[in-house]
């Protein structure tokens, strides 16, 4: 893929717009299904929770949520248009139960402790001050709450093509030593790999991924 095309995937990939955008939302939901989900189990939803996605892209795994317990409220952030559309247009039948909300990236728009459990996919590496947000995070998790981190790791995402182009990435002990400056006290961590089909190339390629289950 030439450079050009590999910048726009990468923007794409940060900020989805336009038909491109919902092209690559598509791909990203296909993509990382298998990262979201984990990322959902290790939440261990319950009953009548409220559950946060930063970051949510087209949201085709929200009935995977809701789905986990009884009476469980969604909410999702993103900082793209298109997605914050795409994510509306198809959770139509959830919109009592799903409500998405479009920011700007910095400050999250809801009042304190007001989540019970957050979670969010492939974001971090597009967080201008990683501690500053993860110091938000803490501000709306209640304080018996869960927060789950998602990530590729840094030796799998410096391969990719497109990463060299306004990507922070991160191995297991940066992440982790970038959470421990926050306000956050404790955390699991989890390494995964599994199998998945590259976005640039016709081939399926071994992704190594870390969750980081954290806790006030």
């Amino acid at each position: 893929m030439e450079k050009e095309n590999l910048k726009i995937l990468a923007q794409n990939l940060a900020n989805p717009q336009g038909e491109k955008g919902i092209e690559i939302g598509e791909m990203m939901n296909a993509t990382n299904i298998g990262m979201t989900l984990e990322s959902i189990k290790a939440l261990l939803i319950e009953d009548d929770e409220n559950v946060l996605e930063i970051g949510h892209g087209n949201a085709a795994h929200v009935k995977s949520i809701l789905n986990k317990a009884q009476n469980v409220q969604y909410t999702g952030i993103d900082i793209s248009e298109t997605m914050h559309n795409e994510a509306k247009r198809l959770n139509k039948e959830f919109k009592n139960r799903a409500e998405f909300v479009l920011y700007e990236g910095k400050r999250l728009p809801f009042e304190d402790k007001k989540f019970d459990k957050i979670y969010t996919v492939n974001t971090v590496y597009f967080w201008d001050e990683p501690v500053d947000y993860l110091n938000e995070i803490y501000r709306v998790l209640k304080d018996n709450g869960t927060f789950v981190l998602t990530f590729g790791q840094r030796d799998f995402m410096e391969k990719l093509p497109f990463t060299q182009f306004n990507f922070t990435l991160y191995n297991t002990d940066e992440m982790e030593e970038t959470v421990s400056k926050s306000h956050f006290k404790r955390m699991k961590i989890s390494e995964k790999e599994e199998e998945v089909k590259s976005k640039t190339e016709d081939k399926t390629i071994t992704r190594n991924y870390t969750i980081l289950t954290i806790k006030k």
